[in-house]
């Protein structure tokens, strides 16, 4: 049976079982919607941008395990997807991105609304293509969908050129798809895990490291299990957060410029290091020849790229997380860490997470976060980025009925709501909440009429302090108070060198509770610690449509402990000039 490529391309997202596709029309592929009019089973979501639409799908595929899906049409359309799948694609989240494209002839005759946006994408992406032909396009769209879930997860952009989509063929859409010098290596090489195992022997102060790839291969349970019996401490990164529960006895905290002084000083006096899914980026290692010196540094990761790429491993493991922690459990004997653990534990008697945040108010981000852990039992918590990702990653608990998503690698502001809507779609049985901070959240506020279209009753947690907080505490702490551009209250008539808060500021524009019920929205101001609850229980108890939260916070406000650019873990600012 002969249908046209448009046709094709819907049976090949319901045969790939997708159900939410997140879209904006467009000439170059009003085929393609023309196609999805009126399809059964496939819920096509409208966002009100492009860079919100992308960012919904990363978050509905890291709240659901499947692979998030976008339909965008050509040049502006296609361009607006750049930056969220560069953030996808660095936290390792399958994406599958179609792009509608001017006719096959008219490629690179600067035809209207052209980009090479295989080209703009080949770096940022897992696999990009344009589809030239349309008895390959069957074949092209299977293989999308099987690179960007195999082996280390992430990004592909397909590219659909207008004539592709109206030309008619076959209406096969193959099962199955060989990809030849494409094998990803899941498998676990069992010498390298008694290598692994006979290190831990000889260990005394060892460290488990839990980076992203062991929340995205869904091993939290085993590897919880093979934490009690080993008995060995556990540390994660922002991304690796959730890896076991938080408030488990072993757990230590997160490490990096901004982590705890427990677990960078575990880091800083372990033996061993036995890091699974992380990539050891700058955030956490501090000064790269400072970083677990004394470490023996066993590396579990399913990229080999990844492994020694910034930090010397000692025992490489190629292989898919849950697979080597299934492995270990299997051979590994019980240890007796008790003493190292003791140890721990002193430190984090001795300096726990800076949570002295005063405030005449009393709220705080300490305070919100932490009545968000009373409240919310089973939730979706997502983030933005700035202090109101730093805040949450430090007080946030997480269980296994809680999951916090965040833009890690590409630290990308204006994610954290859009995902949340995403989120919200894939678990709609789940409470989803986003903390945001008051820069962040204007970057896609526009999305609050897609969460009011589709009835989404998410909870928007606005941190306002009137800075773009993050840059301004380094500009206080580094740069002297020189608030360059960072007050987001700053008019034409202020001082050029005003770096202090006052009386006198003008009113903070938006009005976030005039803007949010201009949409429709719930909204609610916070200035007393008292309302927090309240508050918060009152948009847990909403239904049909978001409610924000407008969180009032002090100004100069700051994320401790910090360590300062260019110095190692253990040199950390503790609070005022402790270190």
């Amino acid at each position: 049976m002969q249908i046209t490529g448009a046709e094709l391309f819907v049976k090949a997202l319901l045969t790939e079982k997708v159900d939410t596709l997140f879209a904006y029309p467009g000439g170059q592929a009003i085929d393609l919607f023309n196609a999805l009019y009126g399809v059964e089973g496939l819920d096509v979501i409208l966002p009100r941008h492009e860079q919100g639409l992308v960012h919904a799908a990363d978050g509905y595929a890291r709240s659901t395990g499947k692979v998030g899906v976008c339909l965008v049409t050509s040049g502006p359309g296609a361009t607006n997807l750049v930056t969220g799948i560069a953030t996808a694609n660095y936290d390792s989240v399958p994406l599958v991105c179609f792009t509608g494209q001017v006719p096959t002839h008219l490629i690179g005759n600067d035809a209207f609304q052209e980009v090479d946006i295989v080209g703009i994408t080949r770096s940022i992406s897992k696999y990009a293509v344009t589809v030239r032909r349309r008895e390959d396009l069957g074949a092209v769209i299977k293989k999308a969908f099987y690179i960007a879930k195999s082996g280390k997860p992430g990004v592909v952009v397909v590219d659909l050129p207008k004539d592709i989509q109206q030309a008619l063929g076959s209406d096969v859409y193959p099962q199955s798809i060989e990809i030849r010098g494409y094998k990803p290596n899941t498998a676990v090489h069992m010498g390298q895990i008694k290598k692994s195992l006979d290190c831990l022997k000889r260990a005394k102060h060892p460290i488990f490291l839990l980076g992203g790839g062991v929340n995205i291969s869904h091993a939290n349970e085993a590897m919880t299990t093979l934490v009690e019996k080993t008995g060995i401490p556990v540390v994660t990164t922002i991304m690796g957060k959730g890896a076991i529960p938080t408030n488990h006895p072993l757990y230590v905290g997160n490490l990096g410029i901004h982590g705890s002084y427990a677990a960078n000083t575990a880091i800083s006096e372990c033996d061993v290091l036995f890091s699974i899914g992380v990539r050891f980026n700058d955030r956490i290692t501090g000064k790269v020849s400072e970083f677990a010196k004394r470490a023996t540094i066993i590396h579990v990761d399913i990229d080999p790229a990844s492994i020694s790429r910034n930090i010397e491993v000692h025992i490489p493991i190629v292989a898919d997380a849950k697979n080597a922690i299934t492995a270990l459990l299997e051979k590994t004997p019980e240890f007796d860490f008790s003493e190292w653990r003791f140890q721990i534990d002193e430190w984090k008697k001795q300096k726990p997470l800076e949570i002295q945040q005063v405030s005449a108010s009393g709220v705080t981000p300490f305070t919100i976060i932490q009545k968000i852990n009373q409240i919310f039992s089973e939730a979706v918590i997502t983030t933005d980025v700035g202090q109101n990702q730093l805040w949450t990653t430090q007080f946030l608990e997480l269980t296994n009925q809680k999951q916090m998503l965040t833009s890690g690698g590409l630290g990308t502001m204006g994610y954290g709501f859009p995902a949340a809507l995403g989120a919200k779609l894939g678990n709609p049985g789940k409470d989803v909440i986003t903390i945001c901070g008051d820069g962040g959240i204007q970057m896609n506020i526009q999305e609050m009429a897609t969460a009011i279209v589709y009835e989404l009753p998410v909870i928007i947690c606005i941190l306002n302090n009137g800075y773009l907080g993050n840059v301004r505490q380094w500009q206080e702490m580094f740069f002297d108070k020189r608030y360059s551009s960072t007050c987001l209250r700053y008019r034409r008539s202020c001082t050029a060198t005003c770096n202090t808060p006052s009386a006198c500021c003008p009113e903070y524009t938006p009005d976030f509770i005039r803007l949010a019920e201009s949409y429709g929205a719930k909204a609610i101001r916070v200035r007393k610690q008292e309302d927090i609850e309240t508050a918060l229980l009152t948009a847990k108890n909403t239904k049909k449509v978001p409610t924000v939260i407008e969180f009032i916070i002090e100004r100069e406000e700051n994320v401790l402990p910090i360590v300062p650019p260019g110095n190692p873990l253990s040199d950390m600012i503790m609070g005022g000039n402790e270190r």
